[in-house]
């Protein structure tokens, strides 16, 4: 006796293929989407621009300046400050606050290393207090800075490209800058 066929019932092969395929690009899109998010999230934060370096240098010793912006999000902390690679003592840094609401487009002055002395010292009218740590800044603010006396830096440098390096504790900041005569003549 022949049995009678039956019919089974079930997903076809390209059916089933094609749920696996589906399945399968929805969970890599979701995994990418994820990474994506956590990656823009820590990066976009914190965005600084270093702007006016100078390094002026005369006999009496080198003198760097610049002006930082915090443009991200959250607040920062500089790390360290480096100098054509080499770091500086926070005791030879100097820094202004600019208070909050105003700006100051005016060039940094040159100014002679034997001046950068003391805890604090005046500057263009603005007072600026001897570094003793990290320095942290405020989001949306702005600190002019002065270093007396990069060691690296001699008479024999002027004209030549120096970098200026700003550490925090996601990035290096870095920007370069011709030595310039801190002489008047």
């Amino acid at each position: 006796m022949v049995r009678p066929i039956e019919k089974k019932r079930g997903l076809s092969e390209v059916v089933s293929t094609l749920i696996l395929l589906v399945v399968t690009i929805l969970l890599a899109g979701v995994v990418t989407y994820y990474a994506t998010n956590v990656t823009t999230v820590r990066t976009e934060t914190e965005e600084v621009r270093v702007s006016k370096a100078h390094i002026w240098v005369n006999s009496t010793g080198a003198v760097g300046a610049f002006k930082v912006q915090n443009l991200g999000g959250k607040d920062i902390l500089f790390d360290k400050i480096h100098i054509r690679g080499v770091e500086e003592p926070w005791g030879d840094v100097y820094y202004y606050r600019v208070p909050s609401g105003t700006s100051i487009e005016a060039d940094l002055n040159r100014t002679s290393s034997d001046g950068l002395t003391g805890a604090s010292l005046t500057i263009d009218g603005n007072l600026y207090n001897q570094s003793t740590a990290d320095i942290p800044l405020i989001s949306g603010g702005e600190i002019f800075v002065y270093i007396a006396g990069p060691d690296n830096v001699q008479m024999d440098d002027i004209g030549t490209t120096v970098s200026i390096s700003i550490f925090t504790a996601n990035a290096q900041y870095i920007t370069e800058c011709n030595v310039e005569s801190g002489t008047d003549q």
